[in-house]
């Protein structure tokens, strides 16, 4: 069994329209809501690995994090082009080529590639719209991550996370 951390990154500032789509900050609420979903992934797991897209709100959804979970080291976050990306089947041929020395994989990217990567588990009708800073866990039915291209419908939503599920910020 392995398990598959996603996050979507937290809500961007389109007020800038001159900027190029990878270099748009976060907005007041992505920067309240980046450190929210750090506080509350930090009561839940140890710290982890994250392989984030090199997109400016993936850099700093991940920065906000940091803050909201202080075990979380930057070294901890990789950033990894390949995450820059709007294509589902583009995680994929990325996470089959990871190697199996972790039995789970957390990335910080983009939709609509994000929401069809669930919808590709655990059934495309599950979930419609990951929201920014949306957090989901899936338990995938493999043993191996190059395995992963052969595990549609073999995975289970485990844990899904919203800032606004999370209550008032502390």
């Amino acid at each position: 069994m392995k398990t598959l951390y996603l996050l979507r990154h937290a809500k961007s500032s389109w007020g800038d329209p001159s900027l190029p789509d990878r270099e748009r900050p976060l907005n007041a609420r992505g920067e309240r809501d980046a450190p929210r979903m750090g506080a509350a992934l930090c009561e839940r797991h140890a710290p982890m690995t994250f392989y984030v897209s090199p997109a400016q709100r993936a850099q700093a959804t991940f920065a906000g994090m940091q803050s909201g979970w202080p075990e979380l080291q930057v070294s901890q976050g990789i950033t990894t082009e390949e995450l820059y990306t709007f294509d589902y089947h583009k995680l994929l041929e990325w996470i089959e080529q990871q190697s199996d020395d972790s039995d789970s994989l957390a990335l910080i990217g983009h939709n609509p590639a994000l929401t069809e990567l669930i919808g590709y588990f655990v059934g495309w009708a599950s979930l419609d719209h990951l929201p920014t800073a949306g957090w989901a866990e899936l338990a995938i039915a493999i043993e191996r991550w190059p395995d992963i291209c052969q595990a549609q419908g073999r995975g289970e939503l485990v844990t899904f996370l919203l800032p606004r599920t999370l209550g008032e910020a502390r």
